[in-house]
């Protein structure tokens, strides 16, 4: 089963043509209409038709209504007749066929709660733990489509639990990708990155996304996560991402200008990646959250060279003016999340690293105090 590409039901490039409807520009709505709309009946989506019509204010078109519902039927029709001679005269592998295409034609069209309880029915019928793991991962699957965290969630856990009774090497690198996917969009980060690299080399999720949206994924999370020696050895001199990233000349700009030090170029793809997740339904709710971290990064980056430094030099190499730095400096320092003071009067940023020898002998001379009131403790009890 999983020899062959995974074909993509439901077809999740459909979830990103509603959220623009939803959240996005309202230049891009007629495209995202249509291409939202071509998706539907070429599958006859009766179900998820209605849902989109429902949920805009659309006009239901009655005559596409009726068209489609009769080729459900049909099809339905003939997976049911076809389930049942199965169960009549066939053995237990055509019977979980016959089930798992039903379930399959279900999602297809849009269908969430009886395409989730047919892929229920086919895996408590299937006897293989390698297809049961594969009727697991059409179930987050629908959960993407939906945008459903609690079926995402309860069966990624699931999935878990049956590769660790002898799933095989594809499945787990498989796991990896929908767990990552899931991570990124409930904004940890950190728990996914690994599974994002690690699977850089074997990747075969398309049912998901291209490789080209997965490598972005990756280097994006990579970049607000490991340390800068990781991020040029898993990043920047990665051979599979170096074979893509050129088709992604915002990402290509952002992680190399990143590294590099070249804070200006910086500034501009990193306006341009905002942009980016803007329009990404898998990345839009944490958009702000992301620049803002970046920016503390890079300030960061920079910060650690130098003792001080005057507020001007450092706008010019991140090519802004003195005032919007000054600013936007002062909300980092003043929440903690840069060790740094700006000194006004001078015009003059001073960097405030802690000093990690002190800090280690104060707690060395604090243990000391508490181990000898324990020492007097025990001397005056022996004592007595």
């Amino acid at each position: 089963m999983t020899d062959e590409t995974i074909p993509k039901i439901p077809n999740l490039d459909l979830v990103q043509y509603q959220f623009i409807l939803e959240s996005g520009p309202k230049d891009h709505h007629e495209e995202a209409k249509a291409k939202l709309f071509e998706g539907i009946t070429a599958h006859n989506m009766t179900p998820y038709y209605q849902q989109i019509c429902q949920s805009f204010g659309f006009p239901q078109d009655q005559n596409l209504v009726s068209t489609m519902q009769r080729a459900n039927e049909e099809e339905l029709k003939r997976l049911e007749d076809k389930l049942e001679d199965a169960e009549k005269n066939l053995g237990e592998t055509d019977i979980s066929d016959a089930l798992i295409a039903k379930a399959q034609y279900l999602a297809q069209i849009g269908d969430k709660e009886r395409a989730v309880s047919a892929y229920r029915v086919a895996f408590d019928k299937t006897g293989p733990l390698g297809h049961r793991i594969d009727l697991v991962f059409a179930t987050i699957r629908i959960g993407y489509f939906f945008r459903d965290n609690d079926i995402i969630n309860r069966n990624i856990e699931k999935a878990k639990t049956l590769i660790e009774e002898g799933g095989d090497w594809d499945r787990r690198n498989r796991l990896k990708v929908y767990e990552g996917l899931y991570l990124i969009s409930i904004r940890n980060f950190k728990g996914a990155v690994n599974q994002l690299l690690e699977t850089l080399a074997t990747f075969t999720s398309t049912e998901l996304m291209e490789y080209k949206d997965f490598v972005k994924y990756t280097v994006l999370t990579a970049a607000l996560t490991l340390s800068r020696p990781d991020f040029k050895s898993k990043v920047i001199n990665s051979p599979e991402i170096l074979e893509v990233i050129s088709e992604i000349p915002d990402v290509e700009q952002f992680a190399n200008s990143y590294y590099n030090g070249q804070y200006a170029q910086f500034f501009e793809s990193l306006a341009k990646v905002e942009q980016s997740l803007k329009l990404d339904h898998r990345l839009h709710a944490h958009y702000r959250y992301y620049v803002r971290e970046m920016r503390i990064a890079v300030y960061a980056q920079l910060l650690q060279s130098y003792r001080s430094l005057t507020i001007s030099s450092m706008a010019t190499s991140f090519g802004v003016s003195d005032e919007w730095l000054d600013s936007d400096l002062s909300k980092f320092i003043a929440s903690g999340r840069l060790n740094a003071v700006i000194d006004k009067v001078n015009g003059i940023i001073e960097t405030n690293r802690p000093d990690s020898k002190n800090a280690q002998y104060q707690a060395t001379i604090k243990h000391g105090d508490l181990l000898l009131n324990r020492i007097q403790k025990l001397s005056r009890v022996i004592n007595v």
